[in-house]
């Protein structure tokens, strides 16, 4: 790592590189590293906030929404003033005035088939802090064409789930092969969501992204974590690679074309 501290970056990053396991190198690792943030909402909120914190040099943020005063029981990084604003540009402003080490790229606009490719290119670890299954398949499929890793995270009322996928461990399809049916996982404005709870879940995913950059730790590859707030209970379930999932197993797809990701996800068999 060729990357030089100035006194400043010393002084702010002094308690990384007192660990032996990050130290200036793996400081350097973060300020050159380049995270790319889908959804700056209630697992994009704590992920970003703890990012930039830690000196991640380049956060991508795509969000094509504005922030609602709903949000902002769980949704920390957005203020009251910011109501009506797009989420990039208030999440943005929150960075800028946290870090000014850190790079913001804002993308105002809804992760799709026909900008996935583009939007994921440039950046070395993906989060998916995503509200929809639509966007969480088509980012483990293009993260994995392009052989990205993703740190995913999901919440529901009380209980929180993280992984990580890598180019070479098991993908999403092989712990989810499709999707529900449509309308029976109800959203957060139907059922709620405890406002800490993304919190918890958010700084996991940002915690594995960090570890990805800087090379060190088990990241959660092919381990699903349970985190259930009411039990205050952590649960770790292990899942193995799908010989047949037809994103990463021996048949794969060259791309997303022709995949219909409007209900259940799923890839059919030629």
């Amino acid at each position: 790592m060729s990357l030089s501290l100035d006194s400043t970056q010393l002084d702010r990053y002094s308690r990384h590189i007192i660990m032996d396991e990050i130290g200036p190198e793996g400081q350097g690792a973060l300020l050159e590293g380049r995270v790319l943030v889908v959804g700056a909402g209630g697992l994009g909120s704590p992920a970003i906030q703890y990012l930039a914190a830690a000196g991640v040099g380049t956060i991508g943020i795509v969000d094509d929404d504005v922030v609602e005063r709903s949000n902002l029981q769980r949704q920390i990084i957005h203020a009251d003033d910011a109501v009506g604003d797009p989420k990039t540009e208030s999440a943005r402003r929150y960075v800028e005035a946290l870090n000014p080490d850190v790079t913001v790229e804002t993308h105002e606009t809804r992760l799709d088939t026909d900008n996935a490719a583009d939007l994921l290119s440039g950046y070395d670890v993906v989060v998916d802090a995503s509200d929809n299954f639509r966007t969480r398949y088509i980012v483990n499929d293009v993260a994995r064409l392009e052989g990205l890793p993703v740190a995913h995270g999901a919440i529901y009322k009380f209980e929180g789930q993280a992984t990580t996928l890598v180019p070479d461990g098991p993908c999403y399809r092989c712990l989810f092969p499709e999707a529900p049916d449509p309308g029976t996982v109800p959203d957060c404005a139907t059922t709620g969501v405890l406002g800490a709870l993304p919190g918890t879940v958010g700084c996991i995913q940002a915690t594995e992204a960090m570890k990805l950059l800087v090379e060190e730790g088990d990241p959660l590859v092919g381990r699903l974590l349970f985190y259930d707030a009411m039990e205050m209970s952590f649960e770790t379930v292990s899942y193995a690679p799908n010989p047949g999932c037809p994103v990463c197993g021996e048949e794969t797809i060259d791309d997303i074309d022709g995949i219909d990701y409007s209900s259940g996800c799923a890839i059919e068999a030629d």
